[in-house]
């Protein structure tokens, strides 16, 4: 697979990394050997960039990773995040004692003693962000992480962040059906030399030759309560997508390579993470990066599935982690 810079100093990985949200049953239940059995095919394929977090399961996704690579070290570069507490009250921890041991829990259960990146999942707006790079830069002199990253904070709390230090990656939910980071955020991470990671790049399954079948979700998947899969909306993105899925079918892909194919040309500093809990559907995302994609092919793109099509918010309002800007 081609390889990409995790940030303008950061390692080499695999063009597509594996979020491992899934690994976590957040959409739908899954076992250790389904999930390992993913990883032994990442690595067959060159996807050599893992992303989890604390909260998926919550720590479930962090403890089959640590059970894989007991056996197979060294051969991932791993991101895990901190910063979400879970309490309603106080959802949001980006204290120095709250980080502290919200890594080196992750650093346990992984069974390593450094983690290639760690993110902030999502700020502590009453917090300055950079007393937050300050804390981070300290687990970074200590040797406990190789760079600091930020999951779905603005532009300009990126400019601010970076003032401090070099941030080696924010993480934003990018796709066809979700643009926002075109909107500055893309930009600000060409600018200061930091990677833009792009999670859910298939729309939460959208993007894919396997439907969504809503009378199938089950209570526990993070898609039941979602506004873009309430009806009426799911019934016009499901229209919407079907012309983009008949375009690939025409020029003999899937539907989620050439969406990982059209993430990937939006930037070389671009990184996207599809999930997924199986090997065949890796297999299948992996393909996305042999895709070479033309301006026609692009402007095509674009007519088909124009920026803003999709009906509905991507959160419930009551979401209030990800920072809006624009």
């Amino acid at each position: 697979m081609q390889k990409r810079k995790l940030g303008r100093d950061g390692p080499l990985i695999g063009a597509i990394g594996l979020g491992c949200m899934s690994f976590g049953n957040f959409y739908g239940s899954t076992d250790q050997a389904e999930s390992h059995a993913t990883l032994a095919k990442a690595l067959e394929l060159g996807v050599t960039h893992l992303d989890t977090s604390n909260v998926y399961g919550p720590e479930i996704s962090e403890n089959v990773i640590g059970a894989f690579i007991k056996d197979h070290p060294n051969r991932f570069t791993i991101a895990t995040k901190g910063g979400i507490t879970r309490k309603p009250e106080h959802p949001f921890d980006n204290s120095p004692e709250y980080l502290r041991a919200s890594l080196e829990g992750s650093l346990r259960r992984l069974g390593v003693d450094h983690v290639d990146l760690y993110y902030i999942h999502r700020r502590e707006q009453s917090r300055p962000i950079e007393d937050v790079v300050e804390t981070l830069v300290r687990f970074k002199e200590e040797g406990k992480i190789g760079g600091i990253g930020f999951s779905e904070i603005s532009p300009a709390s990126l400019e601010r962040a970076s003032a401090v230090h070099p941030i080696m990656a924010v993480q934003s939910e990018y796709s066809l059906w979700t643009r926002l980071p075109e909107l500055g955020l893309i930009q600000a991470c060409a600018r200061l030399g930091t990677a833009l990671v792009a999670f859910s790049p298939l729309a939460r399954g959208m993007l894919s030759d396997t439907p969504v079948e809503l009378d199938k979700l089950s209570a526990r998947d993070f898609r039941s309560n979602n506004p873009r899969f309430a009806e009426p909306n799911f019934s016009y993105n499901v229209k919407a997508i079907s012309r983009f899925s008949a375009y690939a079918r025409e020029k003999g892909y899937t539907t989620a390579a050439l969406a990982l194919a059209w993430t990937l040309r939006r930037g070389e500093h671009v990184i996207p993470i599809p999930g997924t809990r199986t090997a065949r559907h890796l297999a299948e995302d992996a393909k996305g990066a042999e895709i070479v994609l033309t301006d026609a092919d692009m402007a095509e793109i674009e007519t088909i599935l124009p920026v803003g099509f999709a009906h509905g918010d991507r959160y419930v309002e009551t979401n209030t982690g990800p920072e809006r800007y624009c």
